[in-house]
């Protein structure tokens, strides 16, 4: 039994494979139907309204319905689309065993308890026949595959096959399709007891119990019965009667469900002695028995196309295989041929005239050894039951063998090589030295897959891909949903691989892709150009067409083969968001511009990639505010001001426009400036204007007309302007009125005039243009201007009497200038050979005689002179060489460096530790238990002290090579996760108290870690990210279960702790709880408008039906009044953090304190205090950031 899909769950007792889809429905006797994806392992849906056990199931064939019969006399139809009951059947009185659609006529056939078989027509609704002959339970009913028969099996140790040629001719239209009349099929209920519907052809007798199933052979006249005397029995049958033809003994309790192989001459059993059974057909003998230890069997399922079955049991069911579909093959690259296995021939064919012939035909052999691979030219390796190594001649004569325990299989790897695959790692092994070159850690792998020059090797496993080098050094590793089937390498260094339902690529970086899709599985064998050569599972060669031009593409990009590129970008069609994505993440905006006609995606691209000129030109097409904004940013970074001036007319920013004319000195546009403002009656901006242009009488004139008397009087006679002065006091001062007095030390402040008019950009380092510049964006596909241009200057207005005309609105006129900057033919910063000396180390020049040594020096030549003994220096112990090694914290803490570790590794301050921690009580038990790992004591003889021996994690790397030594770390990532994992079924138990130690538990293990790779480093930051999401919540929510609820401010508190709640990121399960808790306090404090946003989240999440029954009511509820009757501080549409102090929000834009270990925001005025989460770092302090890892950054 090959398992392919297994769940746990109540016990099952009904099954149903869709007859397309990868889909198996699974009735469960605690009366809830589930729908499973067996493909994806996921569950898809649940349907609950049947009260009590559900025992019948089935799929129709064609529509998207399926009919359920449960214990609670109802039968129901279901859309699975509609996910919803569309009509009930009543009439059965008792339980109801089985239901099955008929695979042609609208019908569905069903048993009872009550003795009854009734056929039901489900477009009408209505029962069109019931067959009444046993006096005892009916267990099973299944209509005949072709014909027009029902067989049925009671527990009166009766088995009968019914015909219902009259019901199909009384029901089906005059016209001879399959369409039921609905007037017939209503009337058909007058003579539901006669002869005419449906009469008994054959009653068999022969079990000496009770008969729980029975079924028709697919396509032969054949019966078989599975019954409480614990026999399967086979029956033949004719127009004119039925025998027993033999009968299948050794289970040893009832047999519950039995059914023919639809393919092969086997019988497949299921029964309560907790085992399935396979059954030669011919010779009635037991095959293979697949036993489980606790769990009865109750039905066994065939898919009606794959070769497929589902059991179900006590615990819950399973998808299986009984052998493999995967054909047996092998390439010979160098001929060009194909060899592989097909209805006991050995075939071969040739890829180039795609010839197919048979080349040997297979003997039974007595041997089947494990694996057999060549290792030379005339020799071969065979792996056989005793974990030894046999290397045999032509002659099948053992040369040598070789021991190898605790390997469960071997694989080619060139000339004198083997791979070994161990429990969890793949060996490189040399056959001829008999020892281990290199390994690599994977566990399970599958198959293992050469490219052509032996220089990649590709390992994968069930879900798992893994390329590593010659040196089986990891280049990168991918993860997929669902089982992987087959692989090849491409001609290019690509490893194309195929999935139940894909082609898929990876290169050796890690990138990877979809190629296209199949319709089922098949597994490769050649890659050539745009064809793929592969077998199916019927194993028919044949040839699919691909596109590579994708992954080609991209391994042009990381080859830096920029021609090649180029060259794709002009021929071939490559669209779509992931190549625009791929483009951007890998650093090339400028390449995906290539791609790009929709104008916003062309903008950002652009500002990604420093391209002004196409910016500006996407600028022009969408015209919106927020772009000219953003050109305005880039070009004031890139010292771009002309463009940044026709951005800031184009948004009428006045004021920045105001003072980007005064940075560059442009006097002229700002007296333009000024006489706009005074159009627009902005009398700051005006003033301003005035002021910066040391306009006095300008300032003057504002003043006035603003209304501010004694100021325009003070302006007036501080800078001489007498007549104004007098004008002002004589029309805006009343006689007799005060003056203001002047101070007599005013001094006029006249601004400095400009040093020069910066008309010019910015000038811009000069710096080689890059492959991608040199090819203009138009000639690619694009539409702009000249590429490699620079913005001109940019007229503001004629005058200021065109302003309300609107000219800000048209597009500014630019001066394109072509020389900018140097050109690509510039050997400016090239060197010859003639540069310079390059290293003077010569001291052919010193002239030692005049140096003067002081008395008594003794100069010693080079192998002259008496030898002296110098004592050696003392070596650094190697746990002094861990803190040398590594930067990681845990290094230096089993090294004993616990200083070390707390500084973060070398002497910094706290505000530049790597995670700001500050208080380390809580990590004494951490420190010591680590310590306690480092060092092993190996006795030595009786009076002697032991010796200290030091495990290291790179043992497997040559002392004194280049790796440094490091130790072994206790404490892994797996185990973390466990302990969050352990707090999360705390949390679901509502444990929050041990949740929470938990959960902290695993914060502070986290910078205890030591990881390889940049995934797992990443993985690791998520465990915080969620360990801190889950405290917040879980401290939030104990406190608030400890606050008083007698009072209103008590209970809005309580409201408001609740909604806060729901905003944590929790797992879904934990998510439904907390805005059900949260629902419910706010529709208790009649804040209906607030329980009905919560009653949506709710049911968006997917909660069990009657939880969903309940909230759908109380929505509607809530929106007879859409109001809240009480104020709480609870905005849902404006993000915010949750303080672990105050358990109050902080929205977004608020001041905000982050703790610098599990990035937790509190209020400002906790600055400097310890965490309330990880109760060790100190908050608002500048952290570096977690490391664990020696080589990320």
């Amino acid at each position: 039994m090959l398992t392919k899909f297994e769940t746990k769950t109540a016990r099952v007792k009904g099954l149903s494979f869709h007859p397309k889809r990868p889909w198996v429905l699974a009735s469960l006797h605690s009366g809830v139907i589930q729908l499973w994806d067996f493909r994806m392992c996921t569950l898809l849906d649940k349907f609950d309204e049947h009260d009590g056990p559900v025992r019948g199931i089935n799929f129709h064939t064609q529509q998207p319905l399926f009919v359920s019969g449960g214990d609670d006399y109802k039968i129901k139809v279901w859309n699975y689309k509609q996910k919803r009951c569309l009509f009930t059947l009543l009439g059965h009185l008792d339980y109801i065993r089985t239901t099955f659609f008929h695979h042609e006529y609208p019908w569905i056939l069903s048993c009872s308890d009550d003795q009854t078989i009734r056929i039901w027509n489900w477009q009408s609704r209505s029962c069109v026949s019931v067959l009444t002959g046993h006096n005892h339970y009916v267990m099973c009913a299944s209509f005949h595959p072709t014909e027009d028969l029902v067989v049925s099996a009671s527990l009166d140790q009766t088995i009968r096959v019914w015909d219902i040629a009259g019901l199909r001719k009384k029901n089906v239209s005059p016209g001879g399709g399959v369409s039921i009349d609905p007037h017939r099929s209503a009337n058909a209920s007058v003579d539901l007891f006669g002869t005419a519907d449906a009469v008994v052809k054959h009653v068999l007798e022969g079990h000496d119990r009770g008969v729980n199933w029975v079924s028709f052979h697919p396509t032969l006249p054949l019966i078989i019965s599975a019954a409480d005397d614990r026999m399967v029995k086979i029956w033949r049958m004719n127009e004119s009667k039925a025998w027993e033809v033999d009968t299948c003994r050794g289970h040893y309790n009832n047999v519950c469900c039995a059914l023919f192989h639809p393919m092969l001459e086997t019988i497949i059993t299921c029964s309560e002695d907790k085992s399935i059974r396979i059954w030669d057909m011919n010779k009635r003998t037991c095959l293979q028995t697949f036993r489980r230890d606790h769990d009865r069997f109750w039905v066994v399922t065939a898919h009606p196309t794959l070769n497929l079955f589902a059991a179900g049991h006590d615990g819950g069911l399973v998808v299986f295989k009984l052998e493999r579909e995967r054909p047996a093959f092998a390439v010979n690259h160098a001929e060009n041929q194909l060899f592989y296995v097909k209805d006991k021939y050995i075939r071969m064919l040739d890829f180039s005239s795609n010839r197919d012939n048979p080349a040997l035909q297979i003997r039974a052999s007595k041997y089947n050894p494990f694996s057999a691979v060549w290792v030379a030219r005339n020799r071969f390796a065979v792996l056989d039951k005793s974990n030894t190594i046999q290397i045999k001649n032509l002659k099948n004569e053992i040369m040598k063998k070789i021991s190898v325990p605790n390997v469960s299989d071997i694989f080619y790897a060139g000339s004198g090589m083997l791979l070994l695959r161990e429990l969890d790692q793949v060996t490189l092994y040399d056959v001829q030295q008999r020892r281990p070159l290199a390994s690599v850690k994977m566990a399970k792998v599958k198959y293992a897959i050469w490219a052509a020059d032996m220089s990649y090797l590709a390992l994968f496993s069930r879900s798992m891909i893994t390329i590593v080098n010659k040196k089986m050094e990891i280049l990168c590793q991918v993860n997929e949903s669902i089982r992987i089937k087959s692989g090849i390498w491409d001609e290019s260094g690509v490893f194309v691989y195929t999935t139940s339902n894909h082609i898929k690529y990876t290169l050796i970086n890690g990138d990877h892709g979809i190629i296209r899709t199949l319709d089922l599985p098949v597994y490769l064998t050649k890659i050539k150009g745009n064809n793929v050569f592969c077998l199916d599972r019927e194993q028919r060669p044949r040839i699919l067409t691909i596109d590579p031009t994708e992954f080609k593409f991209k391994l042009a990009l990381v080859n830096r083969r920029y021609d090649e590129v180029l060259h794709m970008v002009r021929t071939c069609k490559l669209v779509g968001q992931s190549i625009i994505s791929y483009l951007q993440k890998k650093g090339y905006p400028e390449v995906a511009l290539h791609f790009v006609k929709d104008n916003r995606t062309r903008f950002a691209l652009a500002i990604e990639s420093g391209n002004l000129e196409i910016a500006l030109d996407a600028a022009k097409q969408l015209d919106e505010k927020a772009c000219w904004e953003k050109l305005a940013e880039i070009g004031l970074l890139q010292g771009n001001h002309q463009i940044v001036e026709m951005a800031y007319q184009r948004t009428k920013n006045y004021e920045k426009l105001n003072f980007l004319y005064l940075i560059t000195g442009n006097l002229e546009k700002m007296q333009k400036m000024m006489k706009i403002a005074e159009i627009r009656k902005d009398s700051s901006g005006h003033y301003l204007s005035a002021l910066i242009l040391g306009d006095v009488r300008e300032r003057v004139k504002v003043l006035r007309n603003s209304g501010q008397k004694s100021l325009a009087y003070l302006t007036a006679m501080t800078h001489g302007l007498t007549e104004e002065a007098e004008f002002i006091k004589s029309t805006m001062f009343a006689e007799g009125e005060k003056l203001p007095e002047p101070h007599p030390a005013a001094v006029w402040l006249q601004p400095p005039p400009p040093i020069q008019l910066q008309e010019q950009n910015w000038p811009l380092l000069s710096v080689a243009s890059g492959f991608f510049d040199k090819a203009p964006v138009g000639s690619l596909g694009g539409s702009t201007g000249q590429p490699g241009a620079v913005m001109g200057g940019a007229e503001l207005v004629g005058s200021a009497d065109e302003v309300e005309g609107g000219a800000w609105g048209e597009d500014a006129d630019l001066v394109l200038d072509d020389d900018f900057g140097p050109g690509v033919g510039d050997e400016e910063g090239k060197g010859g050979e003639d540069d310079g000396p390059g290293w003077n180390v010569d001291d052919d020049d010193i002239d030692l005689a005049d140096i003067d040594l002081p008395a008594g020096a003794d100069i010693v030549e080079a192998g002259e002179g008496e030898g002296y003994y110098v004592a050696p220096t003392k070596a650094p112990s190697v746990a002094q060489s861990w803190t040398t090694n590594s930067q990681l914290a845990v290094d230096h803490i089993l090294a004993g460096g616990f200083e070390s570790a707390m500084r973060g590794t070398s002497p910094t301050p706290l505000d530049e530790r790597p995670i700001g921690i500050a208080d380390f009580s809580v990590y004494k038990t951490h420190f010591m238990s680590t310590y306690q790992r480092s060092r092993v004591l190996l006795p030595t003889t009786h009076g002697v002290t032991g010796n200290y021996s030091y495990p290291l994690r790179n043992w497997r790397d040559p002392v004194g090579g280049k790796t440094p030594s490091l130790p072994a770390v206790g404490v892994t990532l797996e185990q973390v996760k466990g302990i969050v994992l352990a707090a999360k079924q705390s949390t679901t138990s509502g444990k929050f108290e041990e949740a929470i130690e938990r959960f902290r538990e695993a914060l502070l293990w986290v910078p205890l870690l030591n990881v390889d790779r940049r995934q797992e480093v990443d993985e690791a930051q998520k465990l915080v990210e969620t360990c801190r999401e889950y405290l917040i919540g879980l401290t939030m929510e104990a406190k608030r279960k400890t606050l008083p609820k007698e009072a209103l401010e008590d209970m809005k508190r309580n409201c408001e702790m609740a909604a806060y709640f729901t905003h944590c990121k929790l797992d879904l399960n934990h998510q439904i709880l907390t805005v059900q808790t949260a629902l419910n306090l706010s529709f208790k404090l009649k804040n209906k408008k607030m329980a009905a946003s919560f009653a949506k989240r709710l049911l968006d999440l997917g909660p069990k039906p009657d939880v969903a029954t309940k909230t759908r009511k109380i929505l509607l509820a809530c929106e007879q009044d859409l109001t809240d009757a009480h104020k709480l501080d609870y905005d849902q549409f404006n993000p915010f953090d949750v303080c672990p102090a105050t358990f109050k929000p902080i929205y977004k834009g608020k001041p905000v304190s982050k703790c610098g270990f599990c990035g937790a925001s509190y209020s400002p005025e906790f600055k400097g205090q310890i965490c309330n989460l990880d109760k060790c770092a100190a908050i608002d302090v500048d952290a570096s950031g977690l490391k664990i890892s020696n080589s990320s950054r």
